[in-house]
């Protein structure tokens, strides 16, 4: 059977159907898992693609997939506007179809530019499935996680932490691991035609197979007693003035509980300046800290002068300190649109939601680690964790200085803004792709979940449910090297599909000699 023998539906029936091809590709992602689905709706996208009449037809057919995934992957963005954030109904909806339709766009952009390359240089359908939509593929995905500070959440790699595909993330990321997984869809999109292509998918999840098992980092140093707490303050009473003496009383308890070599508390878990703490607060960690030899790290939202406030981790360490002086304090750098700075001409949306803390600073680019015992702690906050890129990048610059470099990853959040809903999930799967990357643990302390640590293979070892108050208290192995991610970045998926598209022109050309 060849492509010419099959026509598609008219453009009224292939774009609701695009639609939800694309929200079916949502069953990949956590909390459901069925990563194949990934693939086989992939390939029914390049299929459509290589069959489609014209470049506009290539392009709405992608704006339809994408927007189908977007819209039933990131739904829960309605609750964080509409149930804390106090925004009409009808309002929250439309900006969640909005984003969805934004995001849609880039998936339109590697759909119709793969049709236009294929038609302008006369390519096949193989090329087109094989090379130039792989590559068109891997680079709209990491342009949608850079452009306008980006929005990866839910970037197809990420439905292959539990795949064979894992095995490639050490290398060229979730971007890398997102072209491959077109290619392979390209293999599947073929096999009306072709058997072969079949044999190379199936080579591919091989290779990632026995690339899962490399060791990429070792154990390094001694392990350490972690305690990660959740302390499941409802979002609504979070920042609620009657309550912040009650969610002091509460980190204060769960903190001083038992000792152990590193606490930490989750995003904001202090809704109030540093400089608004009752005195006995700090002096109650502080003391604590220097009997217990307890590291502490407190997420508290950090004031340096009249409009300069930054969403913090400090660090309470036993050789003393305080939080107007902490031992350690990381600054968030990678700022949530509309939740933490206000993009230009969007201040009346913003004011329309009740959010506190709206426009913080931006921490720098690159911030060392902390120390606790022999062991170093790389923190990142919520929402950074989708830029695996960037943590890359800051273990990398102090493997160059000579500095010490961190041998865990520690994640703090606060996603109670989306519910119990598969936000929660599918933040835990983004941690698990950072581990796979760089080859470190990960620990995550969470509001109200995910809580977890996860191995540097991208397992989680454990884990408390969701939705509850507890402590996870565990004992984790730091581990250091270098992943070729780490080093290179995305830079080898750029220059890969990059490559891939030049070796088409190339092929093209000479065929047509």
């Amino acid at each position: 059977m060849h492509f010419r023998q099959i026509t598609l539906p008219r453009l009224s029936l292939l774009l609701p159907l695009a639609a939800l091809t694309g929200a079916i590709n949502v069953f990949a992602f956590a909390p459901y898992g069925l990563w194949p689905l990934q693939l086989l709706t992939l390939a029914l996208l390049i299929f459509c693609v290589n069959r489609a009449e014209s470049v506009k037809q290539a392009a709405l057919v992608g704006w339809a997939y994408g927007f189908g995934w977007v819209s039933h992957g990131v739904y829960w963005l309605y609750i964080s506007m509409h149930d804390f954030g106090g925004m009409p109904g009808w309002l929250a909806a439309l900006a969640v179809a909005l984003l969805a339709l934004a995001m849609g766009l880039y998936t339109a952009l590697g759909t119709g530019l793969a049709r236009w390359l294929q038609r302008r240089w006369a390519a096949s359908p193989l090329l087109l499935a094989l090379a130039i939509f792989p590559a068109l593929w891997g680079l709209t995905e990491w342009l949608r996680g850079w452009l306008f500070t980006g929005f990866p959440w839910l970037i197809s790699g990420y439905a292959h932490t539990v795949s064979p595909l894992a095995g490639f993330a050490p290398l060229v990321g979730v971007y890398g691991i997102g072209c491959i997984s077109a290619l392979i869809a390209g293999c599947l999109a073929l096999l009306p035609q072709r058997r072969l292509p079949a044999v190379a998918a199936l080579l591919i999840l091989v290779a990632g197979f026995g690339l899962h098992r490399i060791d990429w980092t070792a154990p390094s140093g001694q392990p350490i007693s972690v305690r990660l707490l959740q302390g499941n303050v409802p979002q609504e009473e979070k920042f609620d003035e009657a309550q912040i003496g009650n969610t002091l009383r509460l980190y204060a308890d769960m903190i001083r509980a038992v000792p152990a070599d590193l606490i930490a508390t989750p995003e904001t878990a202090i809704p109030i300046l540093q400089t608004q703490l009752p005195p006995e607060f700090p002096a109650a960690l502080i003391a604590f800290s220097q009997q217990t030899g307890s590291n502490i790290a407190l997420g508290i939202p950090y004031i340096d002068g009249p409009n300069r406030y930054a969403n913090s981790i400090i660090g309470i360490a036993p050789q003393g300190n305080s939080p107007a002086h902490p031992g350690f304090r990381y600054d968030k750098q990678h700022l949530v649109p509309f939740g933490e700075f206000v993009p230009f001409g969007f201040r009346w949306f913003v004011d329309m939601m009740n959010i506190p803390l709206g426009d913080f600073t931006r921490g720098a680019p690159v911030q060392a680690p902390f120390s606790v015992k022999d062991q170093w702690v790389l923190p990142n906050i919520c929402y950074e964790d989708l830029f695996g890129e960037e943590i890359a990048r800051q273990l990398a610059a102090t493997m160059a200085s000579g500095a010490p470099t961190a041998t865990m990853l520690l994640n703090m959040s606060n996603i109670a803004w989306f519910g119990n809903t598969i936000a929660l999930p599918q933040h835990l799967q983004i941690s698990q792709m950072r581990s796979l990357e760089t080859g470190r643990p990960m620990l995550r302390a969470t509001n109200t979940g995910t809580t977890a640590v996860i191995d540097p293979h991208g397992n989680v070892s454990a884990q408390l449910p969701r939705y509850s108050r507890g402590t996870l208290a565990v004992s984790v192995q730091g581990y250091s090297g270098s992943t070729p991610y780490i080093l290179f970045g995305n830079r080898l998926l750029l220059a890969a599909a990059l490559l891939m598209l030049a070796g088409s022109w190339w092929w093209s050309r000479r065929r047509r000699r």
